[in-house]
């Protein structure tokens, strides 16, 4: 799915009313409609409900939305909060609703005056939308202050009000509502995918109000949020008369005395993955784990005992990982230094061996183009320098992956793809349970399985990243969020692409 900034929403919205054509308050009707469908499958018909409705067309959205709950019989009660104009389709709702249900409302434009509501109320929040450019005071602060004190469950029309659609570093967050549910109109937006603000957002949907398909095809965007269609048109046909050499053998360069499983998990998930042969390389004292938990593995023995010093052959491997649990050495460092310097083909860096890269950096320019990295945020703040949101460390990863013409996978909640090109891929799976001990063993394995098969890089962090997250889901149907472990993710990656394919 593509999306787009707040800016570029609002044109999206005026191209629509142009190329259908539709007035703007029909498209404030499609988007009621929309809203009240998806509240009320979300909470019971008889749990009284309190809106409050702002100024401007977010405001005329939560307007309509109650004349529609009011139609259906819902008990409700309205709070109109202005100090000024309102726009004019919500001025045209207000009257409306002034028609229909004079009742069921009352303004305030100079002092908030809290409605009596019971603890079982539904609040739905709809003062400002994603367009807000600076901080809620006065009277609108005042509101946002009790939604967020009455202990009642919150509902937000868009985006909560006084989250910005960006980035909020300067966003005074006292006044922002806290909601438990946010019905997005028509796209996320990008602050949703953000960890700081998880407390205000909540749980989330996107709900189609009929922008035009043509308004969204002609608008620019580097942003995108990968669903399953998206992934499924992505996968490979196998042929019957293909053989292991087809699908491409992986080297998965891991392990170091203690580590052995992270080369049984990484190599273990590029099998899972698809790929025709998997050769790990480690030291020799893992060589018994690695070959008695995977048998289907082979193993490369490095001379050293405890820890990998060098890699010789790299033309007989498809695609190349490196850096699951092969610590920081500095004999192993070197040996990075002198693999990076003589690969010519896009690889997967992970781990350690991003920890290594961290501690000279100069090693960055050696790293081929379109070459995937897998960093967490501390791995990455140690690659790129630290940063003071997640917002900021977003841009830092969009900016370096053009800089250097790699890859960047930034791990988190919607882990993201930083492509050389700019353009930026958000993760819709994936789960909290996913939060543990060789997790990302597991990715890297799925990547260089799927680099293995023929995939080009862009393509297979896509799958991968997917992938990795559906697997993690269809985990949680036996397991919980507490007791998810790596290797269940493995053990499901067969049935996340069985889904994927089914539900596309």
């Amino acid at each position: 799915m593509k999306f787009f900034t707040t800016s570029q929403i609002r044109q999206l919205d005026q191209l629509t009313i142009e190329h259908e054509p539709v007035t703007s308050i029909e498209l404030m009707e499609r988007a009621a409609n929309a809203l009240y469908y998806s509240f009320t499958g979300n909470y019971a018909y008889l749990a009284p409900i309190c809106i409050l409705a702002g100024p401007g067309n977010n405001g005329g959205d939560a307007l309509a939305l109650a004349r529609l709950l009011l139609n259906a019989k819902h008990e409700v009660k309205v709070c109109l909060i202005y100090t000024d104009t309102l726009s004019a389709d919500c001025d045209t709702n207000l009257q409306r609703l002034k028609s229909d249900f004079p009742e069921s409302l009352a303004e305030f434009n100079e002092r908030f005056v809290p409605p009596e509501i019971s603890e079982k109320t539904i609040i739905i929040d709809g003062l400002f939308g994603s367009g807000l450019s600076r901080p809620l005071t006065g009277i609108f602060a005042e509101a946002v202050q009790w939604i967020n004190h009455s202990g009642c469950k919150v509902v937000s029309i868009d985006i909560p009000s006084g989250l910005s659609g960006e980035e909020n570093r300067l966003t005074d967050k006292s006044v922002i509502v806290k909601a438990e549910l946010t019905l997005s109109l028509q796209f996320p937006k990008l602050s949703f995918l953000i960890a700081e603000n998880d407390p205000y957002v909540g749980s989330w949907e996107v709900l189609d109000i009929g922008i035009h398909p043509d308004a969204i095809k002609g608008t620019p965007s580097n942003l995108f949020y990968l669903e399953v269609k998206d992934i499924a048109i992505l996968f490979k046909d196998r042929h019957k008369f293909s053989h292991k050499g087809t699908f491409g053998h992986a080297l998965v360069v891991s392990g170091s005395k203690g580590m052995a499983g992270a080369s049984v998990l990484s190599s273990r998930a590029a099998l899972r993955a698809g790929a025709g042969l998997v050769t790990v390389q480690g030291p020799s004292c893992n060589r018994n784990i690695v070959q008695t938990a995977c048998p289907e593995v082979l193993f490369l023995s490095d001379i050293s005992e405890d820890f990998i010093s060098h890699i010789d052959i790299l033309e007989n491997y498809k695609a190349i990982a490196i850096g699951p649990g092969i610590g920081t050495h500095h004999v192993t460092a070197e040996m990075l230094s002198n693999f990076l310097i003589q690969l010519d083909n896009p690889c997967i860096i992970d781990a350690d061996a991003l920890n290594i890269i961290s501690q000279n950096k100069d090693l960055l320019h050696y790293i081929p183009v379109n070459s995937i990295l897998t960093p967490h945020p501390k791995e990455f703040d140690r690659l790129f320098g630290s940063s003071n949101t997640s917002y900021e460390r977003m841009m830092i990863a969009h900016q370096a992956s053009k800089v250097y013409g790699v890859i960047i996978i930034l791990k988190t909640a919607h882990t993201m793809i930083a492509l050389p090109d700019g353009s930026m891929y958000f993760n819709s799976t994936g789960n909290s349970g996913m939060a543990t001990a060789g997790s990302g063993d597991v990715l890297t394995g799925i990547l260089v399985g799927l680099l293995a098969q023929g995939y080009l890089p862009e393509t297979a962090a896509k799958i991968g990243v997917f992938l990795h997250g559906h697997a993690g889901d269809l985990a949680l149907t036996t397991q919980t969020a507490e007791s998810l472990i790596a290797g269940d993710i493995v053990e499901e990656i067969g049935e996340a692409y069985r889904s994927i394919r089914e539900n596309c």
